[in-house]
């Protein structure tokens, strides 16, 4: 592992740093941070490398992405028993289908007792909400039964597939729709939430350009006013 030489002084005056350039020459800061050591060749290197593109658009998600999010469940001592990478970033029915299927059955097998999907829910364009939704086991409702005469004619009626045929092919379709949906409805969330923000950054770029423009503009005729003023000055005072 290649050693840093922390001890070497990084001087940071002239540079408009509060601490070392507001404050007087005689005093001394008792405070430090990661900004008193140089930056190592390595960032450097990469910022640089970032720089010299042509295109500051959206990059590729690598795996350190989805490291940094089980390593800071790992630093609360939650475990992580299983991984699903790049899958909030293209969901497909596939993976929803490869989910439910293996959430399942941790469910019949008895590894887990309840199953919450939680995730972010796009109330609306401006509005996203963090929801969680329990989908195992579920809940039993009772249907009020009916008393007509169709009821009485059928009471006695063979419906074929039976209950536990239908339901062991329903559910296992309700588990993916709802994480399919789930999946889907964060990746839109995410999306929106950038669309908005690079809105907000274009509006307040065009209300940065148009201000400057007026500065500009104001600034410009003042020259000019100026410059017109003292060429008519000065023809005044040579005529007299």
């Amino acid at each position: 592992m290649k050693k840093y030489n922390f001890d070497e002084i990084n001087d940071r005056h002239h540079v408009n740093s509060l601490k070392y350039d507001g404050v007087p020459d005689d005093a001394l800061s008792f405070t430090i941070a990661d900004m008193d050591f140089k930056c190592i060749k390595e960032i450097k290197d990469a910022i640089n490398h970032v720089s010299s593109l042509d295109s500051f658009g959206y990059r590729y998600v690598d795996d350190n992405y989805f490291l940094s999010y089980i390593r800071h469940f790992e630093k609360k001592n939650i475990p992580i028993d299983i991984s699903f990478n790049y899958t909030a970033q293209n969901p497909t029915m596939n993976r929803a289908r490869h989910i439910a299927e293996k959430m399942a059955e941790l469910f019949l097998d008895k590894k887990i007792d309840d199953l919450y999907v939680i995730y972010t829910r796009m109330v609306n364009s401006m509005t996203v909400e963090a929801t969680t939704k329990k989908i195992l086991p579920l809940t039993e409702d009772k249907i009020q039964k009916q008393e007509n005469g169709l009821v009485e004619h059928y009471q006695n009626a063979v419906f074929m597939p039976d209950a536990k045929t239908a339901f062991n092919k329903i559910v296992p379709d309700y588990i993916t729709g709802f994480i399919y949906g789930a999946l889907v409805e964060s990746f839109c969330s995410e999306h929106n939430a950038r669309m908005m923000a690079m809105q907000t950054a274009t509006d307040s770029a065009k209300d940065m350009i148009r201000e400057l423009s007026i500065q500009y503009n104001r600034a410009r005729q003042a020259a000019i006013t100026q410059e017109i003023t003292e060429v008519v000055g000065g023809a005044r005072a040579s005529k007299e």
